[in-house]
């Protein structure tokens, strides 16, 4: 038998939990065709020693968000230097598309604005063509996005959608799901999603479930209303028929620690009477969003434009006021960071908490906040202390959670290498097989890995992927488990983890001796 590549005497993890085994492994075009310790073809084009390394499916990021971040930087290095070798994209209800109307004018004015991205697409199908002809770095998955929908029929509104409504964007979530989309998405905390009712999730969820997708939600709340917004999902599910994903599944805000394990029961019971629900987490106890998410959902109605000149208004500005900044429940605005904003005259204060940037400015500190959204058209983002690590690690040891960034690829050179991004975007996969495997021991490597590969792709439907078998495509990562570790801070978030030997993408060595080879072997993948 001759093959394209034999890695050779690496330790071997299938994907599935199971111990690994040393073994050989052999490559031909884009899949594996043998594992074993006996597996030597009489030819190989290329032999890879990975004595002292791991062997393991490509990880799968289930919760991305490098819809516009693959067309920046389509060689995607914060993911595939993690041994990231697929992403499912289109999450929190924003996905490049189905898009039109003003909404998609909108953005796609905005992306040009800022980083001098053409944005000719409206369908998914047009989409995908443009991620082919760029060519990316990894495997790329989208979720149709219920925000993106919801703009797209009906703008910024803060009301239910007419019949009409209702029914064009069932028609573009078919189309979608017709032309690739893996399911359906949505950010009920944001706008424009934040209006709509159960109802209006319900129906779409269960088009979803109907056309073989699945729902992956950011829910209506995370913090004060975690426990209805459980409830809430998995209502929709169940009535769908519809496989669940809660998406980066936490307890916002210290007066909502506790209520963690009554959240583990509202999920655990929909599982024993049969809704299939499933989460995702990132391994760090900051969250990452825009900053106007501080705002009262009424002053996030309408588009950019219309919540820009809303900002101006002495009025708005005094009831907002009024809403968040006074009281027991007042945010506390050392805990949040400045992490990107777009002007340069603002750059000053990237890392900066947001009282001390005020300080810097001179300013009182909503007052700030308000001027600085608007200079920056609302487009600014923040980083929230608000976690607890006792919970993270409570949340990660759970079986039916998998491992997801929820972030979009960057590169340390580029339009996306400026700002202070969540550290998570270049250490989620490394952070968990260093920190929490080998120093916490918060669980094996083989539950690890489990959670990086074959468990996404099952949710996903992807069918010939997460897997270290025959038969399978060669997404494959070798890297060091006594030495794989994340060094990206939130102080200096731009740093690639260490210990990541080589990956392959379809395949082809897309990183060698942990530097990116340059190639671009990354496919579209949809549901089997």
């Amino acid at each position: 038998m001759t093959v394209d590549l034999l890695i050779r005497g690496a330790l071997v993890f299938d994907g599935g939990g199971n111990p690994p085994v040393e073994a050989n492994v052999a490559v031909r075009g884009d899949r594996i065709v043998a594992v074993g310790h006996d597996v030597t073809p009489a030819t190989a084009r290329r032999v890879i020693d990975a004595g002292g390394l791991a062997a393991a499916p490509g990880f799968v990021d289930i919760h991305g968000h490098s819809d516009y971040h693959l067309l920046l930087t389509p060689t995607a290095e914060s993911a595939v230097l993690q041994g990231v070798t697929c992403e499912i994209g289109g999450n929190c209800g924003y996905a490049a598309a189905p898009i039109w109307g003003p909404w998609w004018e909108d953005r796609a004015r905005s992306y040009r604005e800022v980083f001098g991205l053409d944005h000719p697409w409206r369908d998914i199908g047009a989409y995908f063509r443009r991620l082919l002809d760029t060519g990316i770095s990894i495997n790329f998955g989208l979720l149709v996005g219920h925000n993106t929908l919801r703009g797209s029929a009906m703008g910024g509104a803060n009301r239910a959608p007419t019949a009409e409504e209702l029914q064009v964007m069932v028609a573009a979530l078919e189309r979608g799901m017709d032309e690739g989309a893996l399911g359906l998405s949505t950010g009920l905390v944001y706008a424009p999603a934040c209006f709509s009712s159960a109802e209006e999730l319900a129906t779409l969820t269960a088009v979803a479930g109907r056309k073989g997708g699945i729902l992956a939600t950011h829910m209506r709340s995370e913090g004060d209303g975690l426990l209805e917004a459980i409830q809430e999902v998995i209502a929709a599910a169940e009535a769908g028929r519809t496989p669940l994903q809660i998406s980066h599944l936490k307890t916002y805000g210290e007066r909502n620690w506790e209520k963690l394990p009554q959240a583990f029961e509202l999920i655990e019971s929909a599982q024993r009477r049969g809704v299939d629900v499933t989460a995702d987490r990132y391994p760090y106890t900051a969250a990452n969003t825009g900053l106007q998410a501080a705002l009262p959902r009424w002053a996030i109605e309408g588009n950019k434009a219309e919540q820009t000149d809303r900002l101006k208004d002495p009025a708005v500005r005094t009831r907002i006021r009024q809403e968040i900044g006074e009281g027991p429940n007042a945010r506390d605005w050392s805990q949040v960071m400045i992490s990107e904003v777009t002007l340069p005259q603002n750059r000053r204060y990237l890392g900066l908490r947001v009282d001390a940037a005020a300080r810097l400015a001179g300013k009182e500190i909503l007052t700030f906040v308000l001027d600085l959204l608007h200079e920056e058209k609302t487009q600014v983002d923040a980083i929230y202390f608000t976690m607890s690590e006792e919970n993270l690690r409570a949340i990660l040891r759970k079986p039916y959670v998998m491992i997801g960034s929820d972030s979009g690829c960057r590169a340390h050179y580029g339009p996306l290498s400026t700002g202070r991004p969540h550290p998570r975007t270049f250490g989620t996969f490394a952070r968990v097989l260093g920190h929490y495997v080998r120093e916490a021991r918060l669980f094996d490597l083989p539950t690890a890995i489990k959670k990086m590969t074959s468990e996404p792709c099952r949710r996903m439907s992807l069918a010939d992927r997460g897997w270290l078998r025959p038969g399978y495509i060669a997404d494959i990562v070798l890297f060091d488990p006594d030495r794989v570790q994340d060094i990206a801070t939130y102080e200096e978030p731009i740093r690639y983890p260490v210990g990541v030997h080589t990956v392959l993408v379809n395949g082809v060595v897309t990183v060698e001796a942990g530097e990116h080879t340059g190639v671009r072997a990354g496919r579209i993948v949809t549901k089997c």
